[in-house]
């Protein structure tokens, strides 16, 4: 079996997924994620996961942006990645209950 090659893997990187990984809970996320990122790199990412949301959703670019305070440069980079990128929110959407 061939497994996926990143252009960023590396050893260290394994150790942060693999710490990621590790997380058991909800509390344990917030947590970590708490002490190893800044409040803005964390609303970063929740806003990109957000983005990807509302595409899947064929929500407007324009409408993203007034709900997400996104710029029109993020909404199109998730966009891409949605369409042309390592099907990496295709995973998470498919495991987790993002309808709500």
């Amino acid at each position: 079996m061939v497994s996926y090659k990143s252009k960023f893997e590396s050893d260290e990187m394994d150790l942060l997924f693999e710490a990621i990984l590790s997380l058991k809970n909800l509390e344990e996320c917030y947590k970590f994620f708490e002490d190893i990122c800044t409040i803005n790199e964390i609303k970063a990412l929740e806003q990109r996961l957000q983005v990807a949301k509302m595409l899947k959703q064929r929500r407007t670019y324009l409408d993203i942006a007034s709900s997400t305070g996104a710029s029109t440069a993020t909404i199109s980079r998730v966009n891409r990645s949605l369409n042309y990128g390592s099907e990496g929110y295709k995973i998470i959407f498919d495991r987790i209950n993002w309808k709500k």
